[in-house]
């Protein structure tokens, strides 16, 4: 349960996630401290669908050099390691010789790819996107900021997140923000 957004703008990526943990059989909900984005060398990272997931993107993933073309990299390479790290991790669940994972959105060299939990790599036209129960609410946000001409992608990006907050029970903040642009620094809004 939650809402990660992302832009990919003038050679950066920019993301932004809530902070919510949920219980979806309970229904109880927590603010949780660490981030749902976060860098990892030139890589920004933002996930949904299980903190021991992100743990295991932040801490045990070590993205492979980048030797190809980044399209071909991403759709083979780097999923491939992500699906090694999440069964050693334990992580990925396998039913009917199917493999699943999770949900996330990587961001490198301007570009912005979202992983699906059957590890297709995407890559959508206009160069954002959002995932996470909140998804729906925070690309019509998008879209309508984008359309009306709006520069500010901190701006945009925290305008999303608070309609999917206002709309869904399971999106809160505080929101974190980052970005690939070197010099740049985690924010909280």
């Amino acid at each position: 349960m939650t809402c990660i957004v992302g832009i990919a703008k003038d050679g950066a990526v920019y993301l932004a996630a809530d902070s919510l943990g949920a219980d979806v059989t309970t229904y109880a909900v927590e603010i949780r401290k660490e981030p749902k984005v976060f860098r990892h060398g030139e890589f920004v990272i933002g996930y949904t669908s299980s903190f021991r997931m992100g743990d295991l993107l932040r801490y045990a993933f070590t993205p492979p050099p980048l030797t190809e073309h980044l399209s071909k990299y991403m759709r083979t390479v780097f999923v491939d390691e992500v699906r090694k790290i999440f069964k050693d991790g334990g992580f990925a669940k396998k039913e009917l010789d199917r493999e699943s994972g999770g949900e996330f959105i990587v961001g490198i060299r301007g570009r912005l790819f979202v992983i699906e939990d059957d590890y297709q790599v995407g890559e959508l036209e206009g160069g954002w996107h959002a995932i996470g129960c909140g998804q729906q609410i925070a690309r019509g946000a998008m879209f309508a900021l984008l359309q009306a001409g709006s520069n500010d992608i901190a701006y945009v990006l925290t305008t999303a997140l608070k309609a999917a907050e206002y709309c869904s029970a399971f999106v809160r903040g505080p929101f974190h923000i980052l970005s690939t642009e070197s010099g740049a620094t985690d924010g909280t809004r």
